[in-house]
């Protein structure tokens, strides 16, 4: 009995590993025009994304208790570092329930310098379905997503995909 209940479990996570690995495969999307949207900073100001219209556009959907999220922040900082004089701009959309105060000081100690604002419903279901975080968009100068990343990024892939849209 305990052989065939070790087959099963042994099944369902090579299952499980494989529908996995498909949502961590980075899709070049089809360069259809990213949905418009405004979003208020935890800083107070208004962001829309016509406002970013000419320069490349990092959107990333995230939230303080996600590890991978956690991990991938410091990565998104340095990108905002090194390209944000190249006109980069890197936007994390929060998905918290916790509200803009817990989520700013979560920023704040990691020392996330780029600006964040709450997802709201319509974002999420614009740019969706999110359903798993991180979840990375890029949006070219031209106002195109040319990349949709679901799954944590390393700084190094990340960096030829922010050249990708620079």
């Amino acid at each position: 009995m305990s052989r065939l209940v070790l087959a099963i479990v042994v099944l369902v996570v090579v299952v499980g590993l494989g529908a996995g690995w498909q949502l961590l495969t980075p899709t070049a999307a089809s360069r259809d025009q990213a949905p418009a949207f405004t979003v208020r900073t935890l800083d107070g100001r208004t962001q829309r994304l016509s406002d970013l219209r000419g320069r490349p556009v990092m959107l990333d959907f995230w939230a303080t208790w996600c590890a991978p999220c956690r991990a991938s922040l410091p990565n998104l900082d340095a990108m905002q570092r090194r390209y944000g004089t190249r006109g980069l701009m890197v936007l994390g959309l929060s998905v918290d329930d916790d509200g803009p105060v817990a989520v700013r000081r979560f920023a704040d100690r990691l020392g996330v310098r780029f600006p964040i604002a709450m997802a709201e419903e319509k974002v999420l279901d614009d740019y969706g379905p999110i359903r798993t975080i991180p979840t990375t968009i890029l949006i070219n100068r031209r106002g195109q997503v040319v990349r949709r990343v679901v799954g944590y990024i390393d700084e190094e892939t990340l960096d030829g995909y922010v050249k990708e849209i620079l």
